[in-house]
């Protein structure tokens, strides 16, 4: 699809469109969702870019293409507009995360304690990546109190974060980066 027209004048006013041509306001809980869904995709296209070509950037770019799903899932208000089939998730997609969380869990050496985001500049974006998906489940938990949420949705936005923070500690680990461990002060 061709993008003709950028500007459209329509939310001057502080609303907007969203899935089926019902107008809201910018300020509300369903923006809030998938405008926070939609920050988390961009840190992951940062994260992608300070990736080697590979099995992690593939998956980064994965995610941001099930994120898609995701966002337009929140734009659509399910009691007044059906989802199109854009706005599901695809068949086993939670369940991938969960493979991978444990493969690289597998890969890691055992640890105690917690660590301190940082690293390698992609590790410390993957950290980054990590608590801005934290905060849009905390979103979409929001948005999920006053409107239908497709329980997917949810899932896979927290089972995303857990993989976000193994991959912190896989890529670090591959670069042979210590984490640093909190003690307290």
């Amino acid at each position: 699809m061709k993008i003709t027209k950028v500007y459209t004048r329509t939310g001057d006013k502080g609303e907007t469109s969203i899935v089926g041509g019902i107008r809201m306001k910018k300020s509300s809980e369903r923006l809030e969702a998938y405008g926070t869904v939609d920050e988390l995709s961009s840190h992951l296209g940062l994260l992608a870019a300070m990736l080697p070509e590979g099995e992690h950037k593939s998956m980064i770019i994965r995610i941001q293409r099930n994120l898609f799903n995701v966002c337009t899932n929140l734009a659509t208000d399910q009691s007044q507009t059906p989802l199109y089939d854009s706005a599901k998730l695809p068949d086993g997609e939670i369940e991938l995360l969960e493979k991978e969380v444990d493969r690289m869990m597998g890969l890691l050496p055992e640890r105690q304690g917690f660590i301190l985001p940082g690293g390698t500049q992609a590790a410390a974006q993957a950290h980054v990546c990590r608590t801005v998906c934290r905060r849009a489940e905390r979103r979409i938990v929001a948005l999920s109190e006053v409107a239908l949420v497709s329980p997917e949705v949810q899932q896979y936005v927290n089972r995303l974060s857990d993989f976000l923070f193994v991959l912190a500690k896989i890529i670090n680990f591959n670069e042979n980066v210590s984490e640093i461990i909190w003690e307290k002060v």
